[in-house]
């Protein structure tokens, strides 16, 4: 019985693994101040919207403020061809901007707990098992990894044949209103935020989990040379 347990406790450590990674990769990208400037410059964003680039990355850095405070509204005041607007976004944005914040705080709650058992599991694993639980854990973050892996390469190819589809499906499943539907001719949160941004942030967190899952299914085999390494010093 205590060896079933072992092993559900172990599989669904690994299988936790691409969770941690992929929380990780969104909330680092969420809170990236160079992907807003990249967007704001690649999409001509000023030009289209007539807020000053300055006006446009201080309100990426409110967005970025708003998904990590209390508050319940995102309010940005600015500049629109020089005609200050108390607030850029309209109720219906404002409110799609509150269910976002929600969606982030969701992904932020997620990656808490999966911290919380994997520290759980490896504290509990050392007690158990004491150095014998290094192995173990090697091989169970390396799968961990692979899983990842598999995982971001099969969604990332989907993403590029059919990002659009998959950019409307994730709407349809995170949100229960149509309050994310806006019109870039008034509506200056998806003026600012164009599709293509999402797909270039997309393509960001893809990267950021590929890399991070490398990482991990190469530290077995870091782990046996720094092994080596210790044996042949003590020769």
């Amino acid at each position: 019985m205590l060896s079933i347990a072992r092993i559900a406790a172990a599989a669904l450590f690994t299988a936790l693994v691409p969770l941690l990674l992929i929380t990780g990769s969104v909330r680092f990208v969420i809170n990236l101040p160079a992907l807003y400037s990249y967007g704001f410059d690649r999409y001509e964003i000023s030009e289209y919207t007539r807020i000053e680039r300055a006006d446009l990355i201080a309100a990426g850095k409110q967005i970025r403020d708003y998904f990590n405070n209390d508050e319940e509204n995102l309010i940005i005041r600015t500049y629109v061809g020089g005609v200050l607007a108390e607030s850029l976004y309209n109720e219906r944005e404002t409110h799609h901007m509150r269910d976002v914040k929600a969606l982030v705080r969701g992904v932020y709650l997620v990656q808490m707990l999966v911290l919380l058992y994997m520290v759980a599991y490896i504290a509990v694993g050392f007690w158990l098992r004491r150095a014998d639980f290094w192995e173990m854990l090697g091989r169970d973050v390396s799968r961990g990894g692979k899983l990842t892996l598999a995982l971001v390469v099969v969604v990332g190819l989907l993403a590029l044949v059919a990002f659009n589809q998959l950019f409307l499906l994730f709407h349809l499943v995170s949100f229960s209103n149509d309050f994310w539907m806006l019109d870039p001719r008034r509506d200056y949160l998806i003026a600012m935020f164009p599709q293509g941004f999402f797909f270039d942030a997309t393509m960001l967190i893809a990267f950021c989990t590929i890399a991070s899952a490398t990482v991990l299914v190469a530290i077995p085999r870091i782990a046996r040379i720094i092994a080596r390494g210790w044996q042949g010093e003590g020769r």
